[in-house]
Formats: structure tokens, sequence, C-alpha cells
């Protein structure tokens, strides 16, 4: 079974978690696939399960131009992990956001993602306000990706 990881910071109108489910959905749809959801609003991410994961699908609201402090904290966790010789980078990702009008966050994501060695393998996602009609579909379709990717490197 094969295990991804989706990390997003989500909290009063959850758009985030909305979208973070619809990913959810998506990889679901492959079989051997087993799926993680953790809103670093709520824990931190622990390093065994990113060391799990076979791939991670990354959210953020859009908070001035950058992503949430948990999401922050979670490159950080990987960072340092790394150092220690974990096996938590190089893995394959996707990223999504939310936003009220501010602009998409993603190219920040794919910065931080970059650092960490993590492989990019689907286009982003952004939703304004929560995930509904195309971008519900586009949330659906890029778990679907990043599970067909996972799955086709078993």
């Amino acid at each position: 079974m094969k295990r991804i990881l989706i990390v997003y910071h989500s909290q009063q109108s959850g758009n985030t978690a909305k979208m973070a489910e619809l990913v959810a959905q998506g990889c679901r749809q492959v079989e051997g696939i087993e799926v993680e959801l953790v809103n670093v609003n709520e824990a931190r991410v622990e390093m065994a399960a990113a060391e799990q994961a076979d791939a991670y699908a990354l959210g953020s609201p859009n908070y001035y131009s950058y992503v949430a402090g948990g999401l922050k904290q979670f490159f950080d966790d990987i960072h340092i992990a790394q150092g220690a010789g974990r096996s938590v980078g190089g893995k394959p990702y996707v990223a999504f956001c939310t936003h009220g009008g501010g602009g998409s966050i993603n190219a920040v994501i794919e910065k931080l993602a970059s650092a960490m060695k993590l492989r990019k393998v689907a286009g982003s996602v952004t939703a304004r306000l929560a995930p509904e009609g195309q971008a519900a579909d586009d949330s659906v379709a890029l778990g679907r990706a990043l599970a067909e990717h996972v799955g086709a490197t078993a």
C-alpha cells in the first residue's frame, strides 16, 4: 500500500480543509493508495509519518502572500529531519491553496518544496474562497494525478 500525506492549514471558514478533502478524494480513486490528512493548525506533523509517506499534498490559505505558519513549520521540520539523515525529502508532491482575493501562494510552496528537494508532479490548484465548480474538479484531479504517479512508481 502506498501512502500519501496531505499536510494543510485550515481554520475558521475551513476552505483549505474542504480542498484537502477533495484532494484526498482524488487520491482514493486510485487503488492501493492510503491517505492521511493532517491539519497543521491542529497538530504538528510527526516526522515518522512524513518518512513513511510516499508523497505529499501540501495546502495553505494565502496569508499576506505567504504560507500559514503551520505549513512553514512542516518545511522546517523536514529540513531538520533531513539533516539528521531521515528520508523525508526527495518525494513527489503537489500544492494547493485558497485565498480571499489576494492571489496564489503556490509559488511560495513550490519554492519551499524545491529547497527540501521535493519533486512537483502536477500543476497546482488555487481556489478563491471555498473550492467549488472547476476548482473542486481540479482539486480531485490533482489528488488523482499524485496518486497515479505514486502508483506508477510501485
